[in-house]
Protein backbone atom coordinates (compact mmCIF):
# COMPACT_ATOMS: atom_id res chain seq x y z
CA UNK A 1 0.00 0.00 0.00
CA UNK A 2 1.36 3.40 -0.99
CA UNK A 3 1.89 6.03 1.67
CA UNK A 4 -0.23 9.14 1.25
CA UNK A 5 1.41 12.56 1.58
CA UNK A 6 -0.38 15.90 1.80
CA UNK A 7 1.73 18.88 0.70
CA UNK A 8 0.62 22.26 2.04
CA UNK A 9 2.48 25.05 0.24
CA UNK A 10 1.22 28.22 -1.43
CA UNK A 11 4.09 28.10 -3.95
CA UNK A 12 2.53 26.05 -6.73
CA UNK A 13 5.89 25.46 -8.43
CA UNK A 14 7.33 23.85 -5.30
CA UNK A 15 4.15 21.83 -4.71
CA UNK A 16 4.08 20.59 -8.29
CA UNK A 17 7.76 19.63 -8.28
CA UNK A 18 7.51 17.81 -4.93
CA UNK A 19 4.34 16.04 -6.05
CA UNK A 20 6.05 14.75 -9.20
CA UNK A 21 9.18 13.64 -7.34
CA UNK A 22 7.23 11.85 -4.62
CA UNK A 23 4.93 10.15 -7.10
CA UNK A 24 8.02 8.84 -8.91
CA UNK A 25 8.98 7.29 -5.55
CA UNK A 26 5.57 5.59 -5.34
CA UNK A 27 3.85 7.95 -2.90
CA UNK A 28 0.24 9.04 -3.39
CA UNK A 29 0.27 12.85 -3.17
CA UNK A 30 -2.29 15.60 -2.77
CA UNK A 31 -1.34 19.28 -2.80
CA UNK A 32 -3.19 22.08 -1.04
CA UNK A 33 -2.28 25.77 -1.40
CA UNK A 34 -4.12 27.19 1.62
CA UNK A 35 -4.04 26.13 5.23
CA UNK A 36 -7.81 26.53 5.63
CA UNK A 37 -8.35 23.88 2.95
CA UNK A 38 -6.38 21.19 4.79
CA UNK A 39 -8.91 19.93 7.34
CA UNK A 40 -11.72 19.47 4.78
CA UNK A 41 -9.31 17.43 2.59
CA UNK A 42 -7.78 15.19 5.27
CA UNK A 43 -10.95 13.27 6.06
CA UNK A 44 -11.32 12.03 2.48
CA UNK A 45 -7.60 11.68 1.60
CA UNK A 46 -6.41 10.35 4.99
CA UNK A 47 -2.70 11.17 4.61
CA UNK A 48 0.06 9.29 6.42
CA UNK A 49 2.38 12.30 6.31
CA UNK A 50 2.28 16.06 5.84
CA UNK A 51 4.78 18.50 4.35
CA UNK A 52 3.83 21.97 5.56
CA UNK A 53 5.37 25.28 4.55
CA UNK A 54 6.13 27.48 7.56
CA UNK A 55 4.76 30.62 5.85
CA UNK A 56 1.41 30.16 4.14
CA UNK A 57 -0.53 33.03 2.59
CA UNK A 58 -3.56 32.51 4.77
CA UNK A 59 -2.12 31.23 8.05
CA UNK A 60 1.00 30.27 9.96
CA UNK A 61 2.10 26.72 9.15
CA UNK A 62 2.71 26.06 12.84
CA UNK A 63 -0.92 26.82 13.62
CA UNK A 64 -1.79 24.08 11.16
CA UNK A 65 0.62 21.70 12.92
CA UNK A 66 -1.14 22.45 16.23
CA UNK A 67 -4.53 21.89 14.64
CA UNK A 68 -3.48 18.54 13.17
CA UNK A 69 -1.94 17.38 16.45
CA UNK A 70 -5.24 18.14 18.21
CA UNK A 71 -7.15 15.79 15.88
CA UNK A 72 -6.91 12.14 17.07
CA UNK A 73 -6.38 10.61 13.61
CA UNK A 74 -3.42 12.95 13.02
CA UNK A 75 -1.97 13.33 16.51
CA UNK A 76 0.69 10.79 15.54
CA UNK A 77 1.00 11.60 11.81
CA UNK A 78 4.45 12.31 10.42
CA UNK A 79 4.80 16.07 9.86
CA UNK A 80 7.66 17.86 8.12
CA UNK A 81 7.77 21.66 8.25
CA UNK A 82 9.87 23.50 5.65
CA UNK A 83 11.01 27.12 5.51
CA UNK A 84 13.57 29.36 3.89
CA UNK A 85 14.48 30.62 7.37
CA UNK A 86 15.86 28.53 10.18
CA UNK A 87 12.72 27.86 12.20
CA UNK A 88 13.66 24.37 13.36
CA UNK A 89 13.24 25.01 17.09
CA UNK A 90 9.79 26.56 16.59
CA UNK A 91 8.66 23.79 14.21
CA UNK A 92 9.73 20.99 16.54
CA UNK A 93 8.23 22.74 19.56
CA UNK A 94 4.92 23.02 17.66
CA UNK A 95 4.86 19.27 17.14
CA UNK A 96 6.58 18.68 13.80
CA UNK A 97 8.63 15.49 13.52
CA UNK A 98 11.23 17.10 11.30
CA UNK A 99 12.26 20.47 9.85
CA UNK A 100 13.87 21.11 6.46
CA UNK A 101 15.60 24.36 5.52
CA UNK A 102 14.80 25.43 1.96
CA UNK A 103 16.25 24.74 -0.49
CA UNK A 104 16.67 21.13 0.57
CA UNK A 105 17.61 17.97 -1.24
CA UNK A 106 14.39 16.14 -2.23
CA UNK A 107 16.17 12.84 -1.59
CA UNK A 108 16.36 13.76 2.10
CA UNK A 109 12.61 14.34 2.17
CA UNK A 110 11.93 11.05 0.39
CA UNK A 111 14.15 9.17 2.86
CA UNK A 112 12.34 10.77 5.82
CA UNK A 113 8.93 9.84 4.41
CA UNK A 114 9.97 6.26 3.72
CA UNK A 115 11.20 5.91 7.32
CA UNK A 116 8.01 7.38 8.80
Amino acid sequence: MRKKVLIVDDDRTISSLLKTLLELDNFEVLTVARGVDVMPKVSSFQPDAFIIDYHLNDMDGLDLVHELRSQPPYSDAFIVVASGMDKEDEALAAGANHFLLKPYDPDILTALLKQS
